[in-house]
């Protein structure tokens, strides 16, 4: 198996990826907009993946709410961005808490019944007034306290439907100034001013799943973004103490294609190659290498210079899967519908 989550170009999978995909044998896949169009087709997909890989194989997804939603009507309903709770906590902490469960339990109803495992939610992004708004509304909030006893709910729903989690983008995007999809973002708040930003990530260490964030933190290492550092994985496994399985964001974010971004020797262009943008992230400690686009030609130059999946990573993977399956008592038999009934009925108090 190869330390990888990738995406794929259509519908359906076709010969290309089909082969490919048979000889690497990657951890998982992540699916997007491009990807569904009906709940069969979707049902369908993630069923071919399944029997491809012969097993239990996780399927991600960013399904958020508000601007961030692969999955829309009118097949599938709209969901509430982060914000929407912040607010009703600021109103009725404990009605938000019960309302942001009642939702990851929607979310969890309509992704299993596609056949879709792994959700990348929540954000524990603290909210930074001066940021840039790729966060935004999707931020629960600017009170690290706040972010984390929400962050929570969502994965307490989410364990209880029967999905995986994902905590990002560790170890904090709220105070970052640009946009890591097309440039790289530097932070350079001090070292006990990034405290309010680890804080919901040191709340929830013991989340299964995570993904960083392409953001350099001079008070971390002034050399490299976060994905491709040693030093702050290290910080992440042991500082703030998350001890599960670890995954880059996207590896085809122009962040990673700035010369600054690390990795590599100064003046070298070897980060323009997603094979060395992979390797970079691997070496630096991540556990997965997550690479989205579905660009046949970009996943071929991962797949043959990723190595095999370490005995590290393989234990964190199946404690992530372990975790999924642990809490599951309910959901499968109640409908989308009516958690999100409830739900709705909570954030009116708003």
């Amino acid at each position: 198996m190869q330390p990888l989550f990738l995406g794929l170009a259509g519908l359906a999978l076709n010969d290309d990826e089909r082969a490919l995909f048979r000889a690497a044998n990657p951890a998982g896949y992540i699916l997007f907009k491009r990807n569904v169009d009906s709940p069969d087709q979707v049902r369908a997909l993630t069923q071919s993946l399944r029997d491809l890989a012969g097993r239990d194989v996780p399927i991600l997804i960013d399904q958020e709410g508000g601007r961030v939603a692969r999955l829309r009507p009118p097949h599938w309903p709209e969901f509430p961005t982060g914000e929407r709770f912040g607010l009703l906590y600021d109103k009725a902490p404990i009605t938000a808490i019960e309302a942001c469960r009642l939702n990851a339990l929607a979310l969890a109803a309509l992704l299993k019944d596609l056949g879709i495992n792994v959700d990348c939610l929540p954000l524990l992004d603290v909210r930074d007034t001066q940021g840039h708004d790729i966060i935004g509304d999707r931020s629960f909030g600017t009170e690290p306290m706040v972010v984390s006893a929400l962050g929570k709910a969502v994965l307490d729903g989410f364990r209880a439907g029967g999905i995986c989690g994902v905590v990002k983008h560790i170890p904090g995007h709220g105070r970052a100034r640009a946009d890591s999809h097309l440039e790289l973002p530097v932070v350079t708040a001090s070292r006990d001013e990034l405290e309010r930003d680890f804080e919901p990530f040191r709340r929830l260490a013991d989340a299964p799943m995570a993904m960083t964030a392409h953001i350099t933190y001079t008070a971390l290492d002034a050399e490299r973004c976060a994905t491709l550092s040693p030093d702050v994985i290290d910080f992440i496994r042991n500082d703030i103490g998350f001890g599960g399985l670890l995954m880059s964001d996207d590896l085809g974010m122009h962040a990673l294609g700035n010369p600054q971004s690390g990795g590599h020797p100064p003046g070298s262009n070897a980060l323009q190659d997603f094979g060395a943008r992979a390797l970079a992230s691997l070496d630096a400690g991540c556990d997965i290498s997550l690479h989205c686009s579905g660009d046949f030609n970009e996943m071929r130059s991962i797949v043959e210079a990723a190595p095999v999946m370490s005995d590290a990573a393989a234990t964190h993977l199946a404690a992530a899967m372990a975790w999924m399956r642990s809490g599951e008592a309910r959901g499968d038999s109640t409908p989308v519908a009516e958690w999100a009934a409830a739900r709705d009925a909570l954030l009116a108090l708003a």
